[in-house]
């Protein structure tokens, strides 16, 4: 084991799984083609709202996701896909009161299957993490609006149990990078921030969140963009995960 380092925590997505907008469905908006999970989404809906169309429905989609960013923006409060889903409904003038009691699950179930099928966990992944399970403790710490979608692409990885922590903005309430997502999965290891070491794709969020708690950081960086103005640069910076290998295991 490096000595520098007990723990290792790890985004979701883009990190230990790619995520391949092109895997959902096609659809066809006013004439330009769109991978969204509306088609199905709206089919779901259809008999509660017959007078609802695709296009309307997936603008709301849209003007939900938007209005949810905006709300994340103010002080990294997560808007939860619960309420993201009741704001379709709203800006359709549908009255969950007045449609069957599961229609909000129900939707949230369809969008979460569809998601997990865009996933890819390259195999390359999994045998890094079983050894680095042997020699660190390990982490998840994810932006994510809801819990079971993130957790079912684990597990259907196979390496959900490799974690000893799991930490979803969804269930916890704060995203990255404000300093207390990052410090409650470090209280959860029982490690120290200078005894860990994150490893995420977004300089923003995930360098720059790891490093405002005293955690060194690992970049991945595919495209070899560079780091923004202001931030101070990750103690690594690797193109693929498999990378870790050489820094995590003299």
């Amino acid at each position: 084991m490096s000595p520098r380092y007990r723990a290792v925590l790890f985004d979701l997505f883009d990190t230990l799984v790619r995520f391949d907008r092109r895997r959902l469905p096609e659809i066809e908006i006013n004439g330009r083609t769109v991978h969204s999970t509306a088609r199905l989404l709206h089919e779901v809906l259809a008999p509660h709202a017959p007078g609802v169309d695709l296009a309307a429905f997936h603008g709301a989609m849209i003007s939900s996701w938007q209005d949810a960013e905006r709300r994340r923006a103010v002080d990294h409060r997560e808007v939860p896909a619960q309420e993201r889903f009741a704001r379709v409904l709203e800006c359709l003038a549908v009255d969950p009161a007045r449609c069957d009691p599961g229609l909000v699950e129900a939707l949230l179930e369809t969008h979460r299957r569809e998601l997990a099928k865009a996933a890819e966990f390259p195999a390359h992944y999994g045998a890094l993490l079983e050894r680095l399970a042997g020699r660190y403790r390990l982490a998840v710490v994810s932006n994510f609006d809801y819990t079971p979608t993130a957790l079912g692409i684990l597990e259907s990885a196979g390496v959900i149990g490799l974690f000893d922590t799991i930490v979803i903005s969804d269930a916890f309430g704060w995203r990255k990078p404000a300093p207390s997502i990052f410090l409650e999965a470090l209280g959860r290891l029982d490690v120290a921030p200078r005894e860990s070491l994150f490893v995420g794709d977004r300089a923003d969020i995930d360098v720059g969140g790891a490093h405002g708690v005293g955690m060194d950081a690992a970049w991945i960086n595919p495209d070899r963009e560079a780091l923004p103005a202001g931030l101070a640069p990750p103690e690594f910076e690797i193109r693929d995960l498999g990378e870790l290998g050489p820094i995590l295991e003299p």
